[in-house]
């Protein structure tokens, strides 16, 4: 086995599959060996868009690639009203599972997806990117560091992924005037409470959710309490959302998500001697390197015109881009039981389901008027 790559098969043509498809092809130990759509023609066109290998192989449904006993790995990228039967499937059919987030519709369905996926000795991964990127591993330093960032005290997170156009020309002249996307809005597969009903929350209230909790050493939180005032369509999707998040110990977060705001990926960790703030923290804005900023231990001059120990940037170079990162941990999880006959790692699924939860627990308690909700791990 060693050398040899993990061979993927993707489950369905969606935009996000062509970042992922690069990323398997840019990590040394996994390769892109078949692709299914619903329609032969549109996975061959997707296969050649995207520079798939010549000899990959195209199915016109998802039980034809599943079929395949040359395949070791899925990647979902179906709408997550979908995640349930077909990632059950997969597992039946003893295929390793890197699937789209949200994971599920609800946690519950989840517990369906890892029940099929460990009775069948199944590898499962959710796509949350960024925390596979190594400043993310830097920065998990700097929050474990006592002396300088002291006790984690708040995490606060803004979402904002509104999809905008851009006038490309009037009169022969270029113009810089971008105004939000009514296309989106009314028929993305985020928007249709058919497809993906979780809406803003499931989307980016996702990456909000993570985030804390990977601050917080994924430790549960003891109360969840939604925003009031969420944005909803006329389907009653969420296009914007928010909530409070409370530990025993007094430690408090906060995210907000939304399809309708200006293009935002803040994230602010604050402890009790140091803070940690990046603005970019899901997609990086360059792909081979990625900062953040760290204050440690400021203070005012005597004056208290300005501050002293200044905040610090610091700038991560990477080999390759976080999705490929990302790709490269799942095959080397997915090789090591393949190859080693180890039982499959349990760390991935079980922070999925804790972000699951979380993400439940914003939507019941907005169910229940708003009111707090306790996590039940």
């Amino acid at each position: 086995m060693a050398g040899i790559p993990i061979r993927f098969g993707i489950i369905g043509c969606a935009d996000i599959a062509r970042k992922v498809s690069r990323a398997i092809q840019l990590a040394p130990n996994a390769t892109v060996s078949a692709v299914a759509s619903r329609s032969f023609d549109k996975a061959a066109n997707f296969a050649k868009a995207n520079g798939f290998p010549p000899d990959t192989k195209i199915y016109g449904s998802y039980e034809s690639l599943l079929d395949d006993p040359d395949i070791d790995a899925v990647y979902l990228p179906l709408p997550t009203s979908l995640h349930l039967k077909w990632a059950v499937l997969t597992a039946q059919k003893k295929k390793h599972l890197l699937t789209e987030k949200p994971v599920a519709l609800s946690v519950a369905e989840f517990d369906q997806i890892l029940k099929a996926c460990e009775e069948n000795g199944v590898q499962i991964m959710d796509g949350t990117m960024w925390v596979h990127n190594p400043r993310t591993h830097k920065m998990k330093q700097f929050l474990n560091d006592k002396e300088q960032f002291g006790q984690l005290r708040t995490v606060n997170t803004l979402l904002g992924s509104a999809h905008f156009k851009r006038c490309e020309e009037e009169f022969g002249k270029q113009l810089l005037h971008i105004f939000a996307d009514p296309d989106f809005l009314k028929n993305d597969i985020r928007v249709k409470p058919d497809l993906d009903a979780l809406g803003a929350l499931g989307d980016a209230g996702w990456y909000g959710i993570r985030s804390i909790l990977w601050a917080a050493d994924y430790e549960l939180p003891k109360t969840v309490t939604a925003f009031r005032n969420p944005v909803l369509n006329d389907a009653g999707v969420l296009l914007e959302c928010g909530a409070s998040l409370l530990w025993a110990d007094g430690k408090i977060a906060t995210f907000h998500c939304s399809f309708l705001s200006n293009l935002t990926m803040n994230l602010t960790a604050i402890g009790t001697l140091g803070t940690l703030h990046l603005t970019d923290f899901i997609i990086p804005y360059q792909e081979h390197e990625a900062s953040y900023t760290t204050s440690a231990k400021p203070g005012f001059n005597e004056l208290v015109t300005g501050w002293v120990q200044l905040p610090s940037e610091h700038t991560v170079t990477v080999d390759l881009p976080q999705e490929a990162c990302m790709v490269r941990e799942f095959a080397s999880l997915v090789a090591n039981v393949k190859k080693n006959g180890a039982q499959p790692d349990k760390k991935w699924p079980t922070i999925s389901r804790k972000t699951q939860l979380v993400l439940d627990a914003v939507k019941a308690s907005m169910e229940k008027d708003f009111q707090p909700v306790e996590i039940v791990g």
